[in-house]
C-alpha cells in the first residue's frame, strides 16, 4: 500500500528569526568580548594580577658599627622569618597542628594571624635555620619565608651602653644605635613578585624601588682600651661592694672617647630577662655631686683672677672654719700651707677660703666655661647638663661648699671633658663618640701657664704625702684628683652613701689619656669609701695597661715610688667621716 509522505513545512519567517537570533547572540558576545578585552581591560588585568602578583618589602642592610680601627662592634646578619598572605592561605588541619608546634604558637594565635584581613603578616620572626626549613617543608599555600636582618654585637656587655641595641624591626633603641638611626638604617625598597596558586613566589617580576643600604659608622672607641676599662671597673665595683660605677677614658689631645663603661651592664644579644635600669648609660645620663675633683677648677679661677699664686700661703688652722654659722672641716689639719698644698692635701678649709676671695660671678664663669651646666655634645643620647645654679643666687656658704664639689652636680662625661683644659694648655676640647679625621677646634679657658701650674699641683696628689699615692705608676708622672661626696637622697645628704671619684691623666708631661672614674654607693661601714681607695685603683689598673699597650714612652724613667714618711696620708679627698657629715650640714 502506497502511502504518501507528508512534508511539514514551516513558515519562512521562522528560520529567518532563528538566524537573526543567532546573529544577535554572536554580536552580543563579540561586543562583550570587545568591552572586556579592549574597553575594560585594565580592570580585568588588575583582578588577575591581584591573584598572582604581590609587592613585598626589600629590607635595607643596616650599616656596621666599628671601633676606631675597624673592629666590628655591631653587625647585621641575615635571618629567616615566617610570613603569610592570609588571602592565599589553604591549610589542612594536620598542617595547622604541625605549624603551630613548630612556631610555638597557640591555636588561637595562629588562627588569628592566618585569617587576618591583611595582605601580609608575620607568623614568627627571626627563627633558627633548622626551624625555617621545617616550616618550608610543610608546603602550605600562602605561608612563606621572608628574609630579614638581625643585629649582633660581638663585644657583648663590655660596650653595651655605648652601642645600645635595636628592636625586632631593626630600629635603634639605645646608645649609638638610637643616636645615629637615620645614618645606620638605610631606606627599605620594594619588589613585585609572581605567586602560583599555592601562594608561593615563583618569579621576581620587577624591582619597584631598590633599597638604599645603611652607612657604616666608625666610633672613637678603641676596643682594646674598652676591654681594660670594663674589666677594671667591674673589679672595682665588686671589691667595694658598690651599687654601680662608671668610667670614661678620653684621648687627652683630641677629646675622643676611647672607652666608656658602666656597671651594672646587660647583654645586648640576649635581652629576654633584661633589667630596664641596667641599660642606663650612667656616665652620660646621671649627674652627681663630684666632691673635691672640682678643686682644680676653683684654683684655676683664682689664678686667672690674679688673687693667688701657687706659693700663696693659706691658713687652714685649726682645721675648721665657720661660714654663715656652718662649719667646714679638714680631716688632717696642716696649718699654714701653700695653694699647691691645698690641692695636694685636699684641704676644704683652704679651698673655701680661696673661693670667698672671688666674686661669685668669676667662679661661676670658670665652672660654666668648662661645660658644667651644659650638655657635653658627645653624640650619645640622654646627655644631662647637670646643675650649676646662677651665681646671683649664691650665698657665701654655697660658694664655699661648691669649691670642694658640694652644691653642684655634673655627669662623669662632663667631668672628663672639663679636665682637657689641663692636658691642652688651657684649651677646652669638644668630646666625640665618632672617630675624628680632623683636629678638633677647642676654646681657650685659661692660659697655658695656669694649666701647667695646676697640672703640677695635681701631680703632687699622687706623690708621697698626697691624697692618692696609691695610683702612682713607676716610670710615669701621674696627675689627678680624688673626690668623695655624700649622696643626696630625698633632698638631704645620706649617711653611709657616697660617690667616690678619681680623675687624672698621664703622662703628666705630655698627656695621652684622661680617665675619670666614679663609684656609686661603695660599702661604707668598713670606712673604705674614699676616692683614692675605691676609684683610684680602677684608674691605675686601666692607665698602667693602656700606657704599656700603646707603647707610651715613660716621662720619669728613673722615678722610684717611695712610701710617705713622717707625714699622714689621708684617704680620698682628705675628708674623715665626721668631716663628710659636716659637709652635709653645711649645704
Amino acid at each position: 500500500m502506497n502511502r504518501k509522505t507528508q512534508v511539514i513545512r514551516f513558515p519562512a519567517w521562522r528560520s529567518r528569526m532563528l538566524l537573526l537570533l543567532l546573529l544577535m547572540g554572536f554580536v552580543v558576545l563579540a561586543g562583550r568580548s570587545f568591552f572586556l578585552q579592549v574597553i575594560n581591560t585594565g580592570f580585568l588585568q588588575a583582578q588577575g594580577d591581584s591573584r598572582i602578583e604581590r609587592v613585598i618589602q626589600l629590607p635595607a642592610h643596616r650599616g656596621m658599627i666599628t671601633d676606631r680601627y675597624g673592629e666590628p662592634l655591631a653587625i647585621s646578619t641575615p635571618m629567616e622569618s615566617i610570613a603569610a598572605s592570609p588571602q592565599d592561605v589553604h591549610i589542612s588541619q594536620d598542617q595547622f597542628d604541625q605549624l603551630k608546634k613548630l612556631l610555638d604558637l597557640s591555636g588561637k594565635e595562629l588562627k588569628e594571624k592566618l585569617y587576618a584581613k591583611r595582605d601580609f603578616i608575620y607568623l614568627k620572626r627571626q627563627i633558627p635555620p633548622v626551624q625555617a626549613k621545617a616550616v618550608k617543608a610543610l608546603n602550605i599555600p600562602g605561608v612563606f619565608l621572608q628574609q630579614e636582618y638581625k643585629r649582633f654585637y660581638p663585644a657583648g656587655e663590655m660596650i653595651a651602653h655605648v652601642i645600645g641595641f635595636t628592636n625586632i624591626n631593626d630600629a635603634g633603641q639605645e646608645g649609638v644605635e638610637l643616636a645615629y638611626q637615620k645614618w645606620l638604617a638605610g631606606i627599605p625598597g620594594s619588589q613585585l613578585v609572581i605567586k602560583d596558586n599555592r601562594g608561593q613566589i615563583i618569579e621576581d617580576a620587577a624591582t619597584l624601588k631598590a633599597p638604599i643600604q645603611g652607612h657604616d659608622l666608625s666610633l672613637s672607641i678603641d676596643r682594646r682600651l674598652q676591654y681594660l676599662a670594663f674589666r677594671e671597673l667591674a673589679k672595682g665595683v665588686e671589691q667595694s661592694k658598690a651599687s654601680s660605677g662608671s668610667i670614661v677614658m678620653l684621648d687627652a689631645r683630641t677629646g675622643e672617647i676611647l672607652a666608656l663603661a658602666n656597671i651594672p651592664t646587660f647583654n645586648p644579644n640576649n635581652r629576654e630577662n633584661l633589667i630596664p635600669g641596667n641599660t642606663r648609660d650612667r656616665a652620660v645620663t646621671d649627674s652627681f655631686e663630684p666632691g673635691s675633683v672640682m678643686k682644680p677648677f676653683l684654683i684655676s679661677a683664682a689664678l686667672k683672677a690674679g688673687k693667688i699664686t701657687p706659693q700663696t700661703l693659706i691658713q687652714t688652722a685649726p682645721g675648721y672654719w665657720t661660714v654663715e654659722g656652718r662649719v667646714i672641716h679638714d680631716a688632717d689639719p696642716k696649718g699654714l700651707i701653700t695653694v699647691s698644698q691645698v690641692i695636694k692635701y685636699s684641704s676644704n678649709v683652704g679651698a673655701s677660703k680661696i673661693a670667698l676671695m672671688l666674686k661669685p660671678e668669676v667662679m661661676w664663669k670658670l665652672y660654666h666655661s668648662v661645660g658644667f651646666g651644659e650638655v657635653p655634645g658627645s653624640g650619645l643620647p640622654g646627655e644631662v647638663a647637670g646643675d650649676l645654679h646662677p651665681w646671683a643666687d649664691w650665698r657665701p656658704i654655697n660658694q664655699a661648699t661648691m669649691s670642694y664639689g658640694n652644691g653642684v652636680s655634673v655627669s662623669l662625661l662632663q667631668l672628663a671633658r672639663a679636665y682637657t683644659i689641663f692636658t691642652n694648655g688651657g684649651v677646652l676640647l669638644p668630646v666625640s663618640i665618632i672617630k675624628r679625621t680632623d683636629p678638633p677646634v677647642g676654646q681657650r679657658i685659661i692660659s697655658s701657664k695656669i694649666a701647667s701650674e695646676v697640672r703640677h699641683m695635681m701631680e703632687m696628689v699622687t706623690e708621697p704625702g698626697g691624697t692618692a699615692p696609691n695610683v702612682a705608676i713607676p716610670g710615669y708622672r701621674i696627675a689627678g684628683k680624688t673626690g668623695t661626696a655624700h649622696q643626696a637622697i630625698n633632698g638631704s645628704y645620706a649617711n653611709n652613701h657616697y660617690y667616690a671619684s678619681f680623675v687624672g691623666f698621664a703622662p703628666a708631661s705630655n698627656p695621652k689619656f684622661i680617665i675619670a672614674v666614679t663609684i656609686h654607693d661603695p660599702y661604707a661601714k668598713n670606712g673604705n669609701y674614699y676616692g683614692a681607695e675605691v676609684a683610684g685603683p680602677v684608674f691605675r689598673g686601666v692607665m698602667v695597661d693602656a700606657l704599656r699597650m700603646l707603647d707610651v714612652p715613660p716621662d720619669a724613667p728613673n722615678q722610684i715610688i717611695a712610701k710617705p714618711q713622717n707625714e699622714t696620708v689621708s684617704s680620698g679627698n682628705g675628708n674623715s667621716l665626721a668631716q663628710e657629715k659636716n659637709h652635709a650640714a653645711s649645704r
